[in-house]
């Protein structure tokens, strides 16, 4: 995989913005079709737009805060948990520190130095316990910031369906106003798709298609919805 220097600082937030942005394009489009299959009026599919966009977006960016901040949490609480049966009886912990080793199979004539290594700083101790014990990391990243940058991809790339929208709103636009939104929800697409596979170490090709695929495919589940609902009501 290529390197891009100017996406390394934003690497640690990078997923956050992704699968906000790929949510944001989703749902919003979603709605754009559905709305385009009832035969709803351009005013309508704006209204609709943006109130999807901001309390959807609004919803995910909390949940994705709130996990972050749970687990974070936890991890707070075990720690200190961990620290004070360290400082309690470290050599019981020390015994657990040198259990750990044996289980991964280390060399007897080895297994003394390893412990004293770890235990030779409690903070470190700590969190090895923490990590080989039960499988808990530290975690780096500011919950604020994950439901921040979550919010803002959301509705960043989730505007995108209803760019044309609005302009034919401010400006009126000739031609299909839907077909356009299409065209620019898949470039939108392709750039989620881009970013994603940047994220997961996946070949880009498969991951563009994949995101295009699924932002197609709920578009075309939302337009019959849209137009079944609306030949019901109307008849």
């Amino acid at each position: 995989m290529p390197s891009f220097p100017k996406l390394k600082r934003w690497e640690p937030y990078l997923g956050e913005f992704v699968y906000g942005g790929m949510d944001g394009c989703v749902t919003t489009f979603a709605v754009v079709s559905g709305a385009y299959g009832a035969e709803l009026s351009s005013s309508v599919v704006i209204i609709l737009g943006f109130a999807n966009l901001l309390a959807d977006g609004f919803a995910m960016s909390v949940g994705a805060y709130l996990s972050k901040k749970t687990k974070l949490d936890n991890f707070k609480k075990h720690r200190e948990l961990e620290h004070s049966e360290l400082v309690r009886d470290p050599h019981e912990k020390r015994e657990q520190v040198i259990r750990i080793f044996q289980k991964q199979g280390h060399d007897k004539k080895h297994i003394d130095i390893l412990a004293d290594h770890i235990t030779r700083e409690e903070k470190r101790w700590v969190e090895f316990i923490m990590k080989e014990e039960f499988g808990m990391i530290r975690e780096l990243k500011s919950p604020f910031k994950v439901g921040g940058v979550t919010y803002f991809s959301f509705v960043l790339i989730g505007f995108i369906p209803l760019l044309i929208y609005v302009i034919d709103y401010f400006r009126p636009v000739s031609g299909n106003l839907f077909l356009i939104a299409s065209i620019l929800t898949g470039l939108g697409f392709v750039v989620i798709g881009w970013l994603k596979a940047y994220v997961n170490n996946t070949k880009y090709v498969k991951g563009i298609a994949e995101t295009v695929l699924l932002g197609a495919v709920a578009a075309i589940v939302a337009y019959f919805i849209g137009d079944f609902l609306e030949s019901v009501i109307s008849s």
